[in-house]
């Protein structure tokens, strides 16, 4: 079995697969500390909840942007599943060439993102990934990072609007009945939700026709991906494991 992990700036995603069949997702929180025995017997514990024996365990990737917690992530893993894993860095076998101006800037999720789309999918492909931030990344007919946009996530921007103004309340991001709000919770909800499908709609169409790729697959994922991708015809799929897949494949490039 393969264990995948991604590590966010906001959650910790494992998924567990047997040759291509996910089991399985699982989340932590990233920004809580722990020490390598936490993060081990956190993991061991939610894979024996899900019925999955750690021992059958025997490979684990992990693509992360949060260096800070890598050193415990990894000896809590080499401790108690007693594997050593696989991390998403430069230099590894990804079937993607980066050509954007300084390809060590791009972040591995995007890199397995960009990896899972092209071979999923095809290019010229345009992966959508709602994340902490909201990232549209661009990949060539020939497997090519060609361009990177990133904007601020959903709830990072809802987080800005109640954090920065007294009078306004944390909500749930969710779209509203009508965009004509009437009060102030759905006011906001609007505001969140359909200017997110407006920003999607537009970027993704000038990435389009600057780049000429007309024909693009644009795929989405990401937690309130779904929300986005339901409202609009310019996302054409919506893989909520599409990290998880990168992962996968990317493992499967570089076993030996």
């Amino acid at each position: 079995m393969l264990l995948t992990i991604d590590v966010g700036n906001t959650n910790i995603t494992l998924g567990v697969f047997q040759n291509e069949k996910l089991f399985g997702t699982f989340r932590m929180t990233t920004k809580l500390p722990r020490t390598s025995d936490e993060y081990g017997l956190t993991i061991c514990g939610i894979l024996e909840h899900r019925d999955v024996v750690p021992q059958d365990i025997d490979a684990v990737i992990i693509a992360s942007v949060v260096p800070d917690i890598m050193h415990s992530l990894v000896n809590g893993i080499i401790k108690y599943l007693r594997v050593k894993p696989l991390v998403v860095s430069a230099g590894i076998k990804t079937g993607i060439r980066v050509v954007t101006e300084n390809p060590k800037e791009i972040g591995p999720d995007r890199i397995v993102d960009a990896v899972a789309g092209y071979e999923l999918y095809g290019g010229p492909v345009i992966v959508v990934d709602f994340g902490t931030a909201t990232t549209y990344d661009l990949i060539g007919p020939n497997g090519t990072f060609e361009a990177g946009i990133t904007a601020p996530g959903i709830e990072t921007a809802g987080r800005s609007l109640w954090g920065g103004a007294a009078m306004l309340p944390a909500i749930e991001i969710k779209k509203p009945q009508s965009i004509l709000a009437k009060e102030t919770i759905s006011s906001m909800q609007a505001g969140l939700v359909y200017g997110a499908i407006g920003q999607t709609e537009y970027i993704i169409e000038k990435m389009k026709e600057e780049s000429g790729y007309d024909d693009a697959i644009v795929v989405a994922t990401g937690g309130l991906g779904k929300i986005i991708a339901q409202e609009t015809d310019s996302i054409d799929k919506y893989r909520p494991d599409l990290t998880l897949d990168g992962l996968r494949l990317i493992y499967h490039k570089n076993r030996k």
